[in-house]
Parts: structure tokens; C-alpha cells; sequence
């Protein structure tokens, strides 16, 4: 799957395991580079196992999270806009194959 990133900035941190560690410590940053590299590897969305990936719902509605470290979680979107969507308006996952990362956060 492709990656893109949010931001120029969140792109040079993502990139750096050296501002990850400063950034989120050495497990969260290890579990973040881990993370990246699962998405990488899979075709679609839907190949997506890994980290609990979920939907979000409200103002957060098409962006899907995975776990990292509690209480973070790798926050991203389809790269796509607006996203393929199935008729009961959740993500055609299979149809998912770029993502834009937009944050890591404690989404809670």
C-alpha cells in the first residue's frame, strides 16, 4: 500500500527513528516504525490485521486508528477523496490501496 503523510513535518518525524524516540519514547516509536512497515507490506485495507484497525465515527467519520502504544494510536484516511464507501456507508476496504497519515494521538 502507498503512504503519504498529512503534513511535510509529520513525514520527517515518521522518517526519523531518532525524533520518533524523542518524540513518543522508544516502544511507542518502535511500535510506529512497525506499524508503517505492516501497511507497506499489505495490497489493500482490507489485508489490514494488524494493531485493532477500526473506523472512526463523528467529525472523525473515514478515518480508521491502530493501536501503537496505549493510549496512542496511528490515526490515517484513505489518500483517496471522498473514500470508496460500501452502501452502508462504512469503507470498501479492499478498494483502499493508499493512505494519508494524519496523526498520532490519544484519540479518547
Amino acid at each position: 500500500m502507498e503512504i503519504a503523510f498529512e503534513t511535510e513535518r509529520l513525514a520527517r518525524l515518521c522518517n526519523s527513528q531518532a525524533a520518533l524516540d524523542r518524540a513518543y519514547g522508544a516502544a511507542c516509536a518502535r511500535r510506529l516504525r512497525q506499524r508503517l512497515q505492516e501497511l507497506e507490506a499489505v495490497e489493500s485495507l482490507a489485508d489490514m490485521v494488524f494493531g485493532r484497525p477500526h473506523e472512526l465515527k463523528g467529525n472523525r467519520a473515514g478515518q480508521v486508528s491502530v493501536d501503537l502504544v496505549h493510549p496512542l494510536r496511528l490515526i490515517f484516511r484513505p489518500t483517496t477523496q471522498p473514500p470508496p464507501t460500501r452502501t452502508d456507508g462504512g469503507l470498501d476496504r479492499p478498494k483502499v490501496k493508499s493512505v494519508t497519515i494524519i496523526e498520532v494521538t490519544d484519540p479518547h
